[in-house]
């Protein structure tokens, strides 16, 4: 039973009042968020894609989808800071999880590249949470099929533009090399923020320098702060139809432990959050979050930052 749904003049659905109908209560969905067969229309809903066989450490981002879920508990109605209703604004909803193979990674490219297909049909958009960074290959292949070569914005650790893992083409660190060599992303305005950490050799940067890349890490925030971010961000990307995609470990281990690959130097949550708030009015086509693994994490910090993240993807995706 849904009690007490938010709705808009416009009769869009929201999440409840937590003042009238505690958090803890009601449907599992995202932000308690209508199912995809109880409204009518819709203009953004989230996914899961509970796929992790792509892992090369830990796994567990099978569980990714639940656990953010779980977080998005906290979310309230109303963005003070942008002073936008990112539920209001548009109809969103949980469209559940995609039924991926926990055993063959083609088979589960295949299975999340038609679900996303058909859930993106005229102007829908989604916002998929993951799962492992290989889900984003068969995003970006729909993202490419609806707007042509996107401006890719990756926030991450890690580049995810090696060859192969252990023979294997499809990993949580080839996404990007299997894209660029589809040409499903622009290499004129696509970049990667938060790289950090030990290589395997030079040779990782300059291959992935070849891909197109603009790379920005973490430590440049001491010196040129999120404006210096969030201006270099929008030089790069110019007025381009973005694909976003966060892989959680974008963050410092102290904000989100609980991932597959974690390195430390991250962003704090609060500094990401800025970059993210300083892209207001991009053209946003769709967006992942991924590589939250619930099992490592404790009292939910890793979900419930990565559920603010989605509200903040949504606050861009605001009309």
């Amino acid at each position: 039973m849904r009690d007490t749904p938010f709705t808009d003049h416009e009769g869009r659905i929201g999440p409840p009042d937590s003042r009238v109908y505690p958090r803890f209560m009601g449907p599992a969905t995202f932000a308690r968020l209508p199912r995809i067969d109880e409204v009518a229309d819709w203009d953004v809903a989230i996914v899961g894609a509970p796929f992790d066989i792509g892992t090369s450490y830990r796994p567990g981002a099978r569980f990714g989808p639940i656990g953010i879920r779980n977080g998005a508990r906290t979310l309230r109605n109303w963005h003070p800071d942008l002073e936008l209703h990112p539920f209001g604004s548009q109809q969103v909803v949980d469209a559940g999880d995609i039924p991926c193979s926990v055993y063959i990674i083609d088979d589960a490219v295949r299975s999340i590249e038609e679900a996303a297909t058909e859930l993106t049909q005229g102007s829908k958009r989604i916002v998929t949470l993951g799962g492992d960074h290989t889900i984003a290959f068969p995003l970006l292949r729909v993202a490419h099929q609806r707007h042509g070569p996107v401006a890719l914005l990756h926030f991450d650790a890690h580049v995810d533009t090696y060859d192969t893992y252990m023979s294997a083409a499809y990993t949580h660190g080839t996404p990007f090399r299997r894209a660029a060599e589809e040409g499903l992303f622009s290499r004129e305005h696509s970049m990667h923020v938060g790289i950090r950490g030990s290589k395997y050799g030079p040779e990782d940067l300059a291959e992935d320098a070849g891909f197109g890349f603009v790379v920005l890490g973490t430590w440049e925030v001491e010196s040129i702060g999120i404006d210096g971010y969030v201006t270099r961000i929008r030089e790069r990307l110019a007025d381009m139809p973005i694909y976003l995609s966060i892989d959680i470990d974008v963050l410092d281990p102290a904000f989100a432990p609980a991932t597959g690959t974690p390195e430390i130097g991250g962003f704090t949550s609060r500094e990401l959050v800025g970059i993210l708030r300083g892209l207001r009015g991009v053209h946003l086509v769709g967006a992942d979050v991924v590589e939250v693994a619930p099992v490592y994490d404790h009292a939910d910090i890793t979900g419930i930052a990565a559920a603010n993240l989605v509200y903040e993807i949504l606050a861009l995706m605001s009309p």
